[in-house]
């Protein structure tokens, strides 16, 4: 929206101090150089009134916003100064809120970006009241970013600190009443009213292993993440979770949505299996493939080289149950090799969901290598290490299980740092990766290198 439209609302007045988190629930996702989108979820029916700072320093924009009939206000944010730290303050029946967040770069603009990342919040007995703790820990890293990727919460497990949250929920209101509890707890909104988040769903916030095309409940689960978490839908698909994100010259991060457009798992991996869809894979190869960023960072919720799940594979990584092979390794094989065969460099995947720690490198062919870089749990049962199945090359150079961990990229114009975390904010590992300039016309094909995709890719 113009400026000018924000100013219609009415000048707030004297606010109070900082409520409990329950009183007001605030997210702010999907920054881009000039814009945000804003969900506040106040306890009542109030109206939401957003004094917003601007930086420089000027005549602060006023707005005003009514929750919707999920009880939430949402705001879009615009006109806003790329690459500045932007301040506000939210008032709601009485209870008041400070924060900030800073927006990203603008596109031609060589800025380091500081980004954080895990997954899966809250299974079982550890859907504790006001117990994330590991969230207090990420704040003190002064994130720009925060990617939330995957399991953000078990809306298939019971919740014992949550009233009526026994068994798995079934309506949207069971849905919400999780997305409730984990971002109303005191930790995690002090990390939100610090920085963005840009979030994406992965199986429990529906069904453990759920497949989209076959879950009889994933409407309700997708309508609650996206009250939930504030995702950036293209106008004409309001329900599409993949999406990219460029933080200035130095990084562009490509979401990916693992879910909804999935092959039952139990299939035969092969040419008609897929995770992502026709239409998201071609764009996920076309996007990466043609971003001039530095850094390309691949968001997906499951890993590319762990094998996981009961019985079948769950994750892009072969598995095999009395010579029935399942997994999505020829889609994966395929999508790299598009990616090798176009040139990329400077590739990462973040992922989550194995609940260990871990950073791979991969060099599936000559001439193309990447990172894998496994974050989590957040509050969830642990993992210990496992290896990488064979078909990529893979380089296990970090690995950690027994306890909560997230991980941290500084993002450079010659580097990038790499840093994992315990959940009480110890120091795990840390690496540098090189950045890497050469970059092939995606016109030739170098010897040795993967050839030209399946047809479809």
């Amino acid at each position: 929206m113009a400026r000018a439209a924000l100013l219609l609302a009415l000048l707030l007045g004297a606010a109070s101090a900082f409520p409990a988190p329950d009183d007001l629930i605030v997210v702010i996702g999907d920054v881009t150089a000039t814009g945000a989108l804003l969900h506040v979820r106040p306890a009542g029916p109030d109206p939401v009134s957003i004094v917003l700072e601007p930086d420089p320093p000027g005549e602060p924009a006023t707005l005003a916003a009514a929750p919707d009939a999920g009880g939430v206000a949402r705001v879009a944010l615009s006109d806003l100064a790329p690459g500045r730290r932007h301040r506000y303050r939210i008032v709601a029946g009485g209870a008041a809120v400070d924060g900030e967040f800073v927006t990203a770069p603008a596109p031609d603009r060589a800025a380091p970006v500081r980004l954080l990342w895990s997954g899966d919040l809250g299974s079982r007995r550890r859907c504790a009241a006001r117990r994330y703790g590991v969230f207090d820990a990420m704040a003190t890293r002064r994130p720009d970013l925060f990617v939330f990727a995957g399991d953000t919460v078990y809306a298939d497990h019971s919740c014992p600190a949550l009233e009526g949250g026994q068994g798995a929920a079934r309506t949207h209101e069971e849905f919400l009443a999780r997305y409730r509890h984990n971002l109303g707890d005191a930790a995690v909104q002090r990390l939100l009213r610090r920085t963005s988040v840009t979030a994406i769903w992965d199986d429990h916030e529906v069904r453990g292993d759920f497949s989209g095309r076959t879950e009889r409940v994933m409407p309700a689960g997708r309508a609650a993440f996206l009250d939930a978490w504030p995702v950036d839908t293209p106008p004409g698909d309001p329900t599409r979770l993949y999406r990219a994100r460029r933080w200035g010259a130095l990084l562009e991060v490509f979401v990916l949505d693992t879910r909804q457009y999935r092959s039952p798992n139990h299939r035969r991996d092969g040419p008609d299996k897929t995770m992502l869809g026709p239409g998201q894979r071609q764009w996920v190869v076309d996007s990466v493939a043609s971003s001039s960023a530095v850094w390309k960072v691949v968001v997906s919720s499951v890993p590319l080289s762990l094998p996981k799940g009961w019985f079948v594979s769950d994750s892009w990584a072969p598995g095999s149950v009395l010579g029935h092979r399942t997994g999505f390794a020829h889609e994966r094989d395929a999508i790299l090799a598009a990616l090798a065969a176009a040139g990329v460099r400077n590739l990462v995947v973040l992922a989550a969901d194995a609940h260990f720690a871990a950073a791979i490198a991969h060099a599936p062919g000559p001439g193309f290598a990447f990172w894998e870089l496994i974050a989590g749990p957040l509050a969830a049962g642990t993992k210990h290490p496992r290896e990488p199945a064979p078909g990529l090359g893979s380089r296990v150079l970090f690995a950690d299980g027994g306890a909560a961990t997230f991980g941290e990229l500084d993002v450079g114009a010659e580097a990038l740092d790499v840093r994992f975390f315990a959940g009480d904010g110890r120091l795990l590992w840390a690496h540098r990766l090189p950045a890497s300039r050469a970059r092939r016309h995606p016109g030739r094909r170098a010897r040795g290198r993967p050839g030209p995709p399946p047809t479809g890719i």
